[in-house]
């Protein structure tokens, strides 16, 4: 059987109120999606509509995105975008 390993995305959304939402999923492309168009986005980004994705990183693992998700919300909304784009994978 093959070891099929999952694709994790950290990824920011600008919302209409030009707000940022921080989040993790395996489809980016179904996310946004939903964040825009069905009740299984955000309850955030529910009122805040349209969102448009706005920075993304690939991470290969799920407990790293999800650390990566936190430091990224973590930082001042100015530096956000340029947080997680300029991201390298550390080994901590």
């Amino acid at each position: 059987m093959k070891n099929i390993q999952k694709r994790w995305f950290v990824y920011i959304l600008e919302c209409a109120d030009k707000t940022l939402y921080t989040g993790v999923t395996t489809d980016i492309d179904r996310r946004v999606y939903e964040h825009n168009n069905t009740s299984k986005g955000a309850k955030y980004t529910a009122s805040r509509r349209p969102v448009k994705l706005v920075a993304c990183k690939l991470v290969h693992d799920k407990s790293l995105a999800f650390r990566l998700e936190h430091r990224v919300k973590k930082q001042k909304k100015y530096n956000k975008i340029n947080f997680l784009t300029e991201w390298k994978n550390e080994s901590n």
